[in-house]
């Protein structure tokens, strides 16, 4: 009648049983312990070890005379009163040891509030003391390599930035007695605010702790009803500013590129003087699309305009139309501004984070029911609906319906145009993926297109990059921790490769650390998949990859430098005649 979870080292037959026992009842305490006292039968019958390649403990000192047999238990005893004759040191572990079922930190007693939360936790029985109570100490997310987990303890080496650490303060704000001061616990707060929120726990914990939405929820509740920080709305709220950047984007980067402007930026933003902000876009990718011909025909598929590629990097999205009608698609821009919030979590503004999503469900409730997939750009963006989204509307058929239609690139045409040929990349690739696209997708997609490219790539241990969205942008701490994380793993894999080897790298955040920590420009897969149909008609080409929209983007970069110049020459002009004006 249990269910346990299996994982360890199989190579070695060491296998990890992890058995949910019921501890919150007391039933569940007897059936507890007396599946121990059987199963440690049962071990020392064939001659094994109750304690396996861990310490005794508590949760296995009763059971210990059966191992030892009562004459070596004995001299335990007297070993440790020569050493501890007033029993202080460690009492109740080994020697006259408490009950397994003893001084539990969850039993038929415990009670913890269940306060009302934005997300829903629906594999915690909709409750977050439950998933609070995940973390079950293993302790994977000390490793100080491999994997995505933890990147913020892989460079302070701290308890308190584990997630394991990070957990058990959660559930000691809920239980209220180490720490009284809830939601408003400054003590949590400062554990937390070295998250990366990359999601790595969610994927490489055994028993999936997810730190990032925790975050967000905390961090909802600490700041309601009060100011954030000046960055959380500078950067929470990127995507409003992109938008009105936009209008007049040229004059928007006179202030972010310019000497003297950009420090001052930087300063108002929370933006580290070390960090350069990324340009804005001559054009949105929307715009383009606006005024491009449609093509006719074809089976459609939506692809998103997320505020990165749409106002940053409008040449990745324009190369995913390029590659989508390439392999017959019809492809479909929503006409009306959407965003799907993803820097909103990172500064715990969810409320706004479901509006946006309850308006995105609304508007493409058409395509959403019709079926049409979703191509998504941005990994990061990608995980709103894959993640988030069910997190947020767990009995909401719309939002299971776009959970289900959202894909990636690499997803896309593997799953949705499997008879499409696909271009040779005749270079080497280093390739970097995204934590939220290894943590919630996964990479085997990713590599089944590389492989259909005869790409010769290969995929470092690069864990997270350290820019983690606005993360390694923000002033302090953070962007020591940022920097120090990109330069465990990924930039070094960077400097290292060769000039005309092909950096992929899908996420934004990522592109920006590798630029500014390496002077690379990483490429997206939309752009890697234009690259290569261009090189196969005409021949590779020799150096770093240069194509006609980075070309272009340079013209109009050229073009939107002329006219901020033009725009600052005028303000110089207008404030000179103003001076003399109150002067005279």
């Amino acid at each position: 009648g249990l269910n346990p979870s299996l994982y360890g080292h199989f190579g070695q037959g060491c296998i990890h049983c992890r058995i949910a026992f019921d501890l919150y009842t007391a039933e569940g305490l007897r059936q507890y312990q007396s599946f121990m006292n059987d199963a440690t039968d049962l071990v020392v019958r064939y001659g094994g070890s109750i304690s396996g390649e861990h310490g005794d403990g508590q949760a296995r000192a009763e059971f210990l005379g059966k191992m030892f047999g009562p004459e070596l238990v004995q001299a335990f005893g007297e070993f440790k009163g020569i050493w501890d004759p007033d029993g202080k040191m460690n009492p109740g572990k080994v020697v006259d040891p408490y009950p397994i079922v003893s001084n539990l930190r969850i039993g038929p007693d415990y009670n913890p509030p269940q306060p009302e939360t934005y997300f829903r936790y629906p594999h915690d029985r909709h409750s977050f003391a439950r998933a609070a109570l995940r973390c079950v100490s293993v302790g994977l997310c000390r490793r100080e390599g491999g994997g995505t987990m933890c990147p913020s303890y892989m460079v302070t080496r701290a308890e308190e930035h584990s997630t394991r650490g990070r957990a058990h303060l959660l559930f000691e704000m809920l239980n209220g007695e180490v720490i009284s001061d809830g939601w408003r616990s400054e003590s949590v707060k400062g554990a937390l605010d070295l998250c990366l929120a990359c999601k790595g726990c969610k994927h490489d914990c055994p028993v999936g702790v997810d730190m990032a939405t925790y975050k967000a929820e905390f961090l909802s509740h600490y700041y309601a009803g009060r100011l954030r920080p000046r960055s959380a709305y500078a950067f929470g709220w990127i995507p409003i500013w992109a938008r009105l950047a936009s209008v007049a984007p040229a004059a928007a980067n006179l202030f972010t590129q310019a000497p003297l402007l950009r420090d001052a930026s930087k300063w108002i933003a929370g933006v580290a003087p070390e960090r350069k902000v990324p340009a804005f876009a001559p054009e949105s990718f929307t715009s383009w699309w606006r005024r491009r011909p449609r093509k006719r025909g074809g089976r459609p598929v939506l692809l998103w305009p997320d505020t990165f590629n749409n106002y940053f990097h409008p040449e990745t999205a324009r190369a995913a139309v390029d590659v989508l009608e390439d392999a017959g698609f019809r492809v479909v821009v929503p006409s009306q501004h959407l965003c799907c919030g993803r820097p909103l979590y990172d500064y715990g503004f969810l409320g706004m984070a479901k509006r946006w999503l309850l308006d995105i469900m609304d508007t493409l409730q058409p395509a959403i029911q019709a079926g049409v997939p979703i191509v998504v750009l941005e990994p990061s963006c990608a995980a709103v609906f894959r993640d988030e989204l069910i997190e947020l509307f767990p009995t909401v058929q719309d939002a299971h319906r776009l959970h289900d239609q959202t894909q990636l690139l690499s997803e896309f045409l593997t799953h949705h145009a499997p008879e499409y040929q696909l271009p040779r990349l005749e270079r080497h690739a280093l390739v970097h993926g995204h934590c939220h696209h290894k943590s919630v997708m996964g990479m085997d997609d990713e590599e089944n297109v590389l492989q259909g490219m005869a790409a010769d790539y290969e995929i470092p241990a690069t864990g997270c990059c350290g820019m983690a969205g606005s993360f390694g942008f923000e002033a302090g701490e953070r962007y020591r921790v940022g920097a120090a994380a990109g330069e465990r793993e990924l930039l070094p894999a960077v400097r290292q490769a060769s000039d005309d080897t092909v950096i992929i790298a899908n996420g934004f955040s990522c592109r920006e650390q590798i630029r500014q920590g390496s002077g690379r420009r990483a490429m997206h897969l939309a752009e890697v998949l234009q690259l290569a149909r261009h090189e196969s008609a005409s021949g590779p080409a020799r150096g770093r990859p240069e194509r006609p929209l980075i070309r272009e983007r340079r013209r109009a970069q050229f073009r939107s430098g002329l006219r901020a110049a033009g725009i600052a020459a005028g303000a110089v002009a207008l404030g000179t005649f103003a001076s003399r004006f109150l002067e005279d």
